[in-house]
């Protein structure tokens, strides 16, 4: 016994109009695809002002590195004039900023800290 494979009806394109029966006009719903969110980064100005002691805690503290790498950063940020602390989501990184800057505003020291898009 010979069967035939059976035909199924081709998939309708995403921008289909159809009538109903009313009269009215519907249109087939796309599927959205959501792609990564956009990433920031975390960055610390230098200044001549705000304790190395302090700019290491505060790395410690809010971006959860160990000793040995809030050094290295601090010490990026007092040569280079910047450093990166982390890369985050915006409102992520957002908070992070503000974090940083309340910690340092409420120590007396005029740390800053800004949050910018990565490039890729």
């Amino acid at each position: 016994m010979v069967t035939k494979t059976p035909k199924y009806p081709k998939p309708k394109s995403p921008q289909v109009v159809e009538e109903d029966a009313n009269g009215t006009v519907l249109l087939e719903r796309r599927t959205q695809r959501t792609g990564p969110p956009s990433m920031y980064q975390v960055v610390m100005l230098n200044d001549d002002y705000t304790p190395m002691e302090f700019v290491v805690m505060v790395i410690q503290e809010f971006f959860g590195k160990d000793l040995e790498t809030s050094t290295q950063i601090m010490l990026k940020i007092h040569l280079d004039g910047r450093g990166v602390c982390g890369v985050y989501s915006r409102d992520i990184a957002a908070t992070k900023v503000d974090q940083v800057m309340d910690a340092a505003s409420k120590a007396g020291h005029p740390l800053q800290c800004i949050s910018e898009p990565v490039e890729q």
